[in-house]
């Protein structure tokens, strides 16, 4: 297994406001009701405003049908050197029978010498004059822009004996109550939109509320550790939001009953863990009295006084042997599983630096084909545990360094300190432990392969013990390793910070 916890992988959230994708769920909803309300306003004010001007439109073209044309006149009894009675100031009428011969203008209103109002013609600018002959004399209306006067709906009509007149209604009026029809609806639109939005967001709070707590309690069972020790699923959703006639209460009954299957099966995987680890420390505590009966009944027959042929001596040698290497194996199985079961360890000052200097000289003296070198502060550095446990920490991380790296290959052992804990650092020059091997590396059972040479054979439990009691020191031991370098280092808390028997249940690793 790993030598800490798996690593958060931070989540790379897509840009909220950037993609409708990452918008939470009351704010899609808002946004789609606000976007369906302002095509409903659009829709409904343009369609507003384009009655309102055909309408307006038709009244202007009404007027200028009714526009009256009196006799007398030099062209055929039409006067046109004054405005006819009644003509509205602003308008502009021409007559013309050719290009050179026009007559009339825009109507403007004075008063007269009697102290009456009355109107006149005003010229026209050239160009002004040119765009009204260029309006075709079939009595069609249209819309014409004359630079300098405004807006204007125009027609012309032929009156006989090549006479044309030419009439035109300013749209100034018109133009200006449809501006203000478009800004009233607009701000009413908005108006609308904006307490829509604010409504629609507070109903959508309340309405997802039950979401939010479903949520919740989905969150709390995620940030719980769930892959050993005890575990109990206290939470749930709560009653209310369990309503299965609607989508949000079948959604928390299903994570309900998702969470009461997962509970059952973690209480079974508990206890399956328990029987586990019950079986192996009665096995392991059962066998070491046959094995010390075997050594020593192996000893005793070396020791007899009877001739012995040399195969016979061979065997009980090999016999006694293995009982060691056996004897080893079932103290390193009783000694985890004691840790599993969360026994209580010592809890008395620790002088890393001494432990050192005394395992590396042990060290020393069974691996003299090693170059040992020591790499220590001025001041000792003291932490709080038990002393023998981190002697076998430390004296398993050196045994694996020196079986697994050929003779002549240099390791050292440093200790440093930060304000808040003490740092053990093993490293070796060898040819560095497999990738595919490093993320099983604290597991139990794991054995290096060839690309690692052996001088001699391990159980695979050396480096589960290391993990076992640094982790029921409250530290934690990591691996960095590439070809020419490895390096265990091991973090242990300065203070009295050794876990409780209870707390330590609960993270301790399951026997494989």
């Amino acid at each position: 297994m790993s030598s800490s916890r798996p690593t958060d992988v931070a989540w790379r959230h897509p840009a909220r406001w950037r993609s409708p994708a990452g918008w939470p769920l009351r704010t899609r909803i808002v946004a789609i009701i606000m976007l369906l309300l302002t095509v409903l306003g659009l829709a409904v004010g343009t369609t507003s405003y384009l009655f309102l001007r055909d309408t307006l439109y038709t009244q202007v073209d009404a007027k200028l049908d009714d526009t009256g044309r009196p006799p007398g006149g030099p062209f055929g009894g039409i006067d046109v050197d004054r405005p006819f009675r009644g003509a509205e100031p602003g308008s502009i009428t021409l007559y013309y029978t050719s290009v050179a011969n026009v007559e009339g203008g825009q109507v403007n209103a004075y008063t007269n010498a009697e102290g009456y109002p009355d109107t006149r013609y005003q010229p026209l600018t050239d160009s002004a004059e040119a765009h009204l002959l260029a309006v075709p004399a079939d009595e069609s209306k249209s819309t014409l822009s004359l630079d300098g006067y405004g807006s204007f709906r125009v027609t012309a009509e032929p009156l006989g004996n090549g006479i044309v007149r030419v009439s035109a209604l300013s749209l100034q009026n018109t133009n200006s109550t449809l501006l203000q029809v478009a800004l009233v609806t607009g701000g009413a639109v908005l108006i609308a939109l904006g307490i829509a939005g604010w409504a629609g967001a507070l109903i959508v709070r309340r309405t997802l509320a039950p979401l939010d707590r479903v949520a919740a309690t989905a969150t709390k069972v995620s940030e719980l550790r769930l892959d050993r020790g005890e575990v109990r699923l206290a939470q749930r959703v709560p009653e209310p939001d369990t309503d299965p006639r609607t989508e949000v209460g079948q959604v928390g009954a299903a994570l309900n009953q998702m969470l009461d299957h997962v509970g059952n099966a973690l209480e079974a995987r508990h206890a399956s863990e328990m029987q586990v680890r019950q079986f192996v420390a009665d096995a392991s505590h059962e066998l070491r009295t046959p094995l010390a009966a075997i050594r020593g009944y192996a000893e005793l027959s070396r020791r007899s006084r009877a001739p012995v042929t040399d195969e016979i001596a061979h065997v009980l040698s090999r016999v006694e042997s293995e009982a060691k290497r056996m004897t080893g194996l079932v103290e390193d199985l009783l000694l985890l599983a004691r840790l599993d079961a969360g026994r209580p360890l010592a809890h008395d000052p620790v002088d890393l630096s001494m432990l050192v200097v005394d395992t590396v000289s042990d060290a020393h003296a069974t691996g003299p084909g090693h170059v040992w070198q020591l790499d220590l502060p001025d001041e000792p550095v003291t932490v709080t545990g038990d002393g023998a446990r981190l002697h076998q920490v430390l004296a398993n991380l050196l045994a694996n360094a020196r079986t697994h790296t050929p003779e002549g290959t240099t390791v050292t052992v440093s200790v440093s300190s930060t304000p808040d804990s003490a740092v053990l650092r093993v490293a070796d020059a060898g040819p560095g432990i497999p990738d595919d091997l490093q993320p099983n590396i604290f597991e139990r059972f794991t054995r290096g392969d060839n690309s690692r040479s052996r001088a001699a054979g391990s159980t695979g439990l050396g480096l589960s013990i290391v993990h076992a009691v640094v982790t029921a020191h409250g530290g934690t031991v990591s691996l960095q390793s590439s070809p020419g370098r490895t390096v265990f280092t091991v973090v242990l808390p300065l203070g009295p910070a050794v876990p409780s028997a209870e707390h330590f249940a609960q993270s301790a690793r399951p026997v494989n």
